[in-house]
């Protein structure tokens, strides 16, 4: 059973429609911790506010996921679920993160090589250094172009699986064990976006 978080923030209906098609197993919408604690993978996806992801504290979730890390279950966040996975952000700091990747998630630069940046980066970028052992992104070609929609980034850490570069490097997925997140969002990513999807189904 995978069990997808639903703490409110963004349409979960995409993400939840491209699992079911690459997986006839369950894919259950949830906010019970039992669920995330009992489930054979757990993804957390989200558009919005970070401070949505104060929710996922406020109903026992953030220990649920982090023992269901702890045993070795796979876990994917994604836009959103991948900041939360970094210490905070700066779009709302006094809300934790799960701390499990070092750093703060912050906004993009207004410049860049002072040059006017738009924020915020929507659209489709690439992926660059892809890591050689990362299983989430096995067959995906370096320089493969995914879809994006933020305004706050994950810095480089020594998890980072994959780097996209505008206003500067930032980490456009991570990956230590079980503990995976991407801040494209694989289910508008067309066929390299399946991949990444089928890739986190299979492990």
């Amino acid at each position: 059973m995978i069990a997808v978080i639903d703490y409110k923030a963004g349409n979960l209906t995409s993400v939840v429609k491209a699992l079911r098609y690459l997986d006839e197993r369950d894919v259950v919408v949830t906010q019970s911790p039992d669920v995330v604690r009992n489930a054979d993978k757990v993804v957390l996806p989200g558009v919005g506010h970070f401070q949505a992801t104060q929710l996922l504290a406020d109903l026992g979730l953030t220990e649920a996921v982090q023992e269901s890390v702890a045993k070795g279950t796979p876990f994917l966040g994604i836009c959103v679920g991948l900041q939360w996975l970094f210490e905070g952000s700066t779009e709302a700091p006094g809300t934790l993160g799960l701390g499990a990747f070092a750093g703060m998630c912050e906004h993009f630069p207004a410049l860049y090589i002072d040059v006017e940046l738009k924020s915020p980066h929507v659209g489709w970028n690439s992926l660059e250094q892809i890591r050689p052992d990362t299983r989430l992104l096995k067959g995906v070609k370096e320089g493969a172009f995914v879809y994006f929609t933020h305004s706050w980034r994950a810095p480089l850490v020594s998890g980072t699986a994959a780097v996209t570069n505008y206003g500067g490097a930032f980490s456009s997925a991570v990956e230590r064990g079980n503990l995976m997140g991407v801040q494209f969002h694989p289910e508008k990513s067309a066929e390299v976006g399946l991949r990444v999807l089928k890739n986190f189904v299979d492990l």
